[in-house]
């Protein structure tokens, strides 16, 4: 048997349904024995850190919501099967109702190393913020405060915030994880 050339493709998932929809890709796959034509499904996410009741949470965030990558030979049924299953609209191609078009090499290894990058440097990936910039506080006793700021220490991961309460300005050191950009 000559072996099955396989390229990166994206399907079209419903927003906030791409965890499920490779569930039920994955699930297909092995009920019709599709291990040969379909290698990866892939949901290309990042780590990012928040704040809630005091605590460092992490969490996972889709990189392309809507879309999931998908390395596999389309042949036969095999773009049929991806197309009619739950939560996916489509395969992207060129023209809509097209051939789906293969990614290029270069954008796989682009969306792929982005991933693996950030996989690495899990802490590095906290926002950095400029002086300046208006952020909005998310924790702490000012939840809900907005403010610009005025200082950051990035050894400390630490701001400087002049935030208005009551008509009048103070100035608060809180963490990167405690404020979000406006």
């Amino acid at each position: 048997m000559s072996e099955i050339t396989k390229k990166w493709y994206v399907l079209r998932a419903a927003g906030g349904k791409e965890k499920k929809a490779k569930e039920y890709i994955e699930n297909e796959i092995k009920r019709l024995r599709l291990e040969d034509y379909i290698s990866q499904v892939l949901i290309p996410t990042e780590k990012i850190y928040q704040v809630k009741n005091g605590k460092k949470v992490s969490k996972d965030r889709i990189f392309y919501p809507g879309y999931i990558l998908i390395e596999a030979a389309l042949v036969g049924e095999v773009p049929h099967i991806l197309r009619n299953t739950t939560h996916i609209s489509g395969i992207l191609g060129e023209t809509k109702g097209g051939d789906p078009m293969p990614l290029r090499l270069s954008e796989v290894n682009r969306i792929l190393g982005r991933v693996d990058e950030l996989a690495e440097n899990e802490e590095e990936n906290i926002t950095p913020f400029v002086v300046g910039e208006a952020v909005k506080v998310t924790d702490g006793p000012f939840n809900g405060f907005n403010g610009t700021i005025e200082e950051i220490n990035e050894d400390k991961k630490k701001l400087k915030v002049m935030v208005k309460i009551f008509g009048r300005k103070n100035l608060l050191e809180l963490g990167f994880i405690q404020v979000e950009k406006e």
